[in-house]
């Protein structure tokens, strides 16, 4: 009997640590190029997370909150008394001082996710994206907007590094039933000034620098023979100079004698 209690201990222990091993992972580099960017992370979004808080006849959503690293750990709480925290991009200082609400969507079907190989259509590659990832500060209009009524995801901080939380959302009963850990911290790029912009060889690939060096051999090319045509034409003006010059003085060395004659 005992070692029943072991075994079911441990095997609850093992489920704990699975669940609490969940938490939101950057989207695959295939599926999202250049991402983090200077002001958007992409995420994967929550396939099969909550499976196991999923209950018939219940509707969920879930929220996807966002914080800077360097807010303060005791202000990392999205869930107050059972209820999801709703403050705002503007009013956590854009998740400095705390979390913010930064989307809201359905809960992914874990039964039927999306087919990645149809990433390769043409067709159904946008549809595929879109229901397979979540881009976090992709909405560079609603800070300005006075009419805007929705959940605000504006474009993050450059050069700033951010973790991310999803939360199961009972909208049933308006109550949290789940959430993930935080993300490990992810960074936006830095902005890279044009005199900082690395241009020696080394950091080339070999197929510019082929490409330079013939270019520069063309160069030295046109150069040599817009040169060797211009001396050219100096120096056939210069012969034809002397030969008049040459002609001139034949004739005047004969037109001499003939006036001593006279």
């Amino acid at each position: 009997m005992c070692n029943s209690w072991v075994v079911l201990a441990f095997c609850c222990l093992g489920q704990l640590y699975a669940d609490q091993s969940l938490k939101p992972q950057i989207a695959a580099s295939r599926l999202a190029a250049n991402n983090p960017t200077l002001t958007t992370v992409t995420l994967q979004k929550p396939f099969c997370m909550f499976d196991s808080s999923l209950h018939p006849n219940k509707s969920y959503a879930v929220y996807l909150y966002a914080m800077k690293e360097s807010a303060s750990v005791i202000n990392s709480l999205v869930i107050n008394s059972s209820k999801p925290l709703d403050s705002t991009f503007q009013q956590t200082r854009g998740g400095q001082l705390g979390p913010y609400k930064a989307a809201l969507f359905n809960v992914p079907s874990c039964a039927s996710p999306p087919r990645l190989a149809d990433v390769g259509d043409i067709n159904k590659v946008s549809d595929v994206l879109k229901q397979y990832l979540f881009r976090v500060g992709d909405d560079g209009t609603c800070l300005h907007d006075p009419n805007f009524l929705g959940i605000c995801n504006p474009p993050l901080a450059p050069d700033t590094t951010y973790r991310f939380k999803y939360l199961l959302l009972d909208t049933t009963e308006g109550i949290v039933k789940d959430q993930t850990l935080w993300s490990d911290p992810i960074k936006t790029r830095r902005v890279k000034l044009p005199l900082k912009i690395d241009t020696w060889p080394g950091r080339r690939s070999g197929d510019m620098i082929v490409i330079a060096s013939i270019l520069s051999v063309l160069m030295f090319l046109l150069l040599a023979g817009f040169l060797a045509s211009v001396s050219s034409v100096v120096i056939s003006e210069d012969s034809s100079a002397e030969t008049r010059r040459m002609s001139q003085t034949i004739q005047q060395s004969e037109l001499k004698p003939q006036l001593s004659s006279e």
